[in-house]
């Protein structure tokens, strides 16, 4: 069939549109970016995510480089056109904790309207062995957690830092070039100098910020710091530690209702009858946490005896739980025994109920999970084999099902946490 010069031109202008709406004959337009970290070729894998089916498909020019080593976190800025990227770098030759790691800082990256990600800048934050990145609440601050403070303020010297407690540090984002500025310590003086970090408890291994707080996971003696933010600082709202009442915490998450803390008793020899709980919290006044009526210490559902949790997600309703569980450390790197254990929270005295089906297969030790920005999917990424599952999201009873066109895609080596975004703007 000859088609005439109006009809060649019209479908010239349609397949023009359909590629810059993101559109194809299969899928129903791109409704987000995913980023997932590659910690074994130190990478950013990108993918666009399809709206109709949910499937992955890489974003051109994708793995971008991390421009460090070990990348562990990853943080998008409201609206989409900033990227930041945690790089731990590797503990010097005298220890870590005792020097800035190398190969190690805060890389920022602009967003292309394709999802591509272009990099301009590297940070250092101000304690030693990075863990973990927040964004406050309104995009407008990045904090950055460190397993090591550089040094102790006592009194009004400098003291090396003998007791293991981690630190914050705080950067101030600018609205127009992503860029970061470091923020100091109004309150805290050493030799008449603003110290550039806040200190938190021991080992800190992950951070929140909830309800106009920022709480710390410190592992070396279960508890949790917290702080109120009060613009660019952050306030000390008590002294010293809090404890959580676990054995191994594994994790830390929150939304506007709720903080969720995951406890992998299996790691410290507890027996297998008792391998994996959930703990429900509160957020009470000065930012102090309570256990929830129903959500002290709850058993985790797993298809085995160690689920070993080590990562959980409020879905954007607050009503659901998702509990990633990694399985047995044993079988590992192909544990088959990876899992989500799901549970609805009951509004009434917060008792959590385990959705149908539950627990959900997923890859090989699970990492980190997300919800799309239409909430109709969740996207888990899997550091054993280097895949990301998607699942399919039904918003009305939280269950997980599989995805219409396959769940299982492949991402870069040893996959770490990855982050999702909407519309680039």
């Amino acid at each position: 069939m000859k088609l005439s010069l109006f009809g060649r031109l019209s479908m010239a202008l349609f397949a023009s549109l359909t590629l810059g709406l993101g559109m194809t004959a299969c899928g129903g337009g791109t409704i987000g970016y995913m980023w997932v970290l590659g910690q074994q070729y130190n990478n950013i894998d990108g993918f666009k995510i399809d709206d109709y089916t949910g499937n992955l498909t890489q974003i051109i020019n994708s793995p971008f480089s991390s421009n460090g080593v070990t990348p562990v976190s990853i943080a998008i800025k409201p609206g989409g056109r900033y990227v930041y990227v945690l790089n731990q770098g590797i503990c010097p030759a005298t220890g870590c904790g005792t020097k800035a790691n190398t190969s190690a800082g805060i890389a920022v990256y602009s967003v292309g309207g394709d999802g591509t990600l272009t990099y301009q800048l590297t940070y250092q934050s101000q304690g030693y062995d990075s863990q973990w990145m927040q964004l406050d609440q309104t995009g407008s601050y990045l904090y950055v957690l460190d397993k090591y403070a550089p040094y102790l303020p006592v009194g009004n010297t400098q003291a090396p830092n003998t007791v293991g407690d981690g630190s914050i540090t705080v950067f101030s984002i600018d609205s127009t070039t992503g860029r970061l500025t470091l923020v100091t310590n109004s309150t805290t003086q050493i030799s008449s100098v603003n110290t550039p970090f806040w200190v938190v408890g021991p080992a800190p291994t992950m951070m929140k910020a909830t309800n106009g707080c920022l709480f710390t996971l410190n592992s070396g003696n279960q508890s949790y710091t917290p702080y109120a933010i009060s613009g660019s600082q952050l306030a000390t709202v008590t002294t010293g530690t809090n404890s959580l009442g676990t054995i191994n915490a594994t994790s830390l998450t929150g939304s506007s209702a709720y903080v969720v803390v995951t406890d992998n008793q299996t790691a410290q020899g507890v027996t297998p009858s008792a391998p994996g709980r959930v703990f429900l919290f509160q957020v009470g006044g000065s930012c102090n946490l309570a256990v929830a009526q129903g959500g002290g210490g709850i058993q985790l559902n797993s298809t085995t005896a160690t689920p070993n949790p080590v990562y959980s997600l409020l879905d954007s309703t607050g009503k659901y739980i998702y509990i990633l569980n990694s399985g047995n450390p044993s079988t590992l790197p192909t544990s088959p025994n990876s899992s989500i254990s799901a549970f609805s929270i009951n509004s009434t005295n917060a008792a959590l109920q385990p959705l149908a089906g539950s627990p959900y297969t997923v890859g090989s030790g699970p990492v980190c999970i997300a919800e799309d920005p239409t909430n109709q999917y969740m996207y888990v990424s899997n550091y054993n084999d280097g895949t990301v599952t998607g699942k399919l999201l039904d918003p009305t009873t939280g269950i997980l099902s599989t995805l219409p066109r396959g769940s299982t895609f492949q991402g870069v080596g040893h996959a770490g946490c990855l982050a999702i975004s909407g519309s680039v703007n």
